[in-house]
């Protein structure tokens, strides 16, 4: 059968159905990102909160945040994934839980990495400031207004729906994807307005710091070679970040470029606008940080460094020592 993304404006069609070894193939395929990803994901919070170093720098904690959030998300829409391709229909009001949730997590990932960004601006163009304005308390009361507004979003199709459907629909069985929950038009128009206002302002918050953030190092004649390469890494997970807003209209595009490929086009635009953003994020703002990746060099590999294991060190060293007492 045909996936329909949990965030998009896919349809189910009964013609075009994948045979068991597609579906069997693409769940694998899902499930092994998903575990990957979050393997990764789960070393990167260990190593925070095993090192204090961490604990009052505004930058790692909305990296961790950034992290857990995406580690939900991986594990719900992989869940809806499976589910639609195993049990087909479940339980509105179960679907709709989950679905709530798995919105909210998409829309949080854009946000936290625009709050990212400005937390970039202040400490390269006005690093004085930096320490008065990016204070901890202040980086989880930005955490939190990021949860208000990615539930503002979701939160007027809940009420829709209360309005509009009548109890027995939350007792029935159904397609547990978006468009099938929240099916009113009045929705459907709410949700294409507040992803263009979300992008807009987004994005022009990343055009705008970004840009004085390249001016700022050009004129410190820092290292500009890396400063480049790691805005364009910046860019370029943004760019799929967004597809969360547009993503409709990409797999539209591709529909209609490829309109008698629904099933991969369908499975293409899931991979692309919900698993590869999440495989980036550990990579952009984990491992190719020093700090960071001195630190969890030795959890990724399932090793600790020879300094906190004795009988990793050589026998010579432990003879000397043995000598000196």
């Amino acid at each position: 059968m045909n996936f329909s993304s949990v965030n998009g404006t896919s349809t189910v069609t009964g013609n075009q159905r994948d045979t068991f070894i597609t579906a069997v193939t693409k769940n694998v395929i899902v499930t092994a990102l998903c575990i990957s990803i979050n393997y990764i994901n789960g070393t990167l919070v260990r190593t925070f909160r095993e090192h204090q170093i961490f604990y009052s720098n505004p930058r790692y904690i909305l990296f961790i945040h950034l992290v857990i959030n995406d580690m939900m998300q991986l594990i719900l829409s992989t869940l809806l994934h499976i589910i639609s391709y195993a049990l087909y229909k479940m339980n509105a009001s179960l679907c709709l839980i989950l679905l709530i949730i798995t919105i909210t997590t998409t829309l949080n990932t854009p946000f936290n990495l625009a709050g990212m960004a400005i937390e970039c601006y202040i400490a390269i163009c006005i690093p004085l400031h930096h320490g008065q304005i990016c204070t901890v308390k202040k980086t989880y009361i930005l955490i939190g207004l990021i949860w208000a507004a990615s539930s503002l979003s979701i939160l007027p199709d809940l009420f829709i729906l209360l309005a509009t459907e009548p109890l027995q629909f939350f007792h029935s069985r159904l397609f547990c994807a978006r468009d099938f929950v929240f099916r009113s038009t009045y929705s459907l128009r709410k949700r294409d307005a507040s992803h263009y206002v979300c992008f807009s302002l987004v994005w022009f918050t990343l055009f705008y710091t970004y840009f004085r953030i390249v001016f700022a190092a050009k004129g410190a004649a820092v290292n500009i070679t890396k400063a480049r390469n790691t805005i364009l890494l910046h860019s370029f997970q943004m760019l799929l970040c967004m597809l969360t807003y547009v993503g409709p209209m990409f797999e539209k595009g591709l529909l209609y470029v490829l309109p008698n490929q629904s099933p991969a086009v369908r499975f293409t635009s899931y991979v692309i606008v919900q698993i590869l953003p999440r495989f980036v994020s550990p990579i952009v703002y984990g491992l190719r940080d020093n700090t960071f990746r001195r630190h969890v060099g030795r959890y990724l590999l399932c090793k600790w460094s020879m300094s906190n294991h004795p009988e990793s060190v050589p026998m010579s060293q432990m003879r000397s020592t043995m000598k000196l007492h």
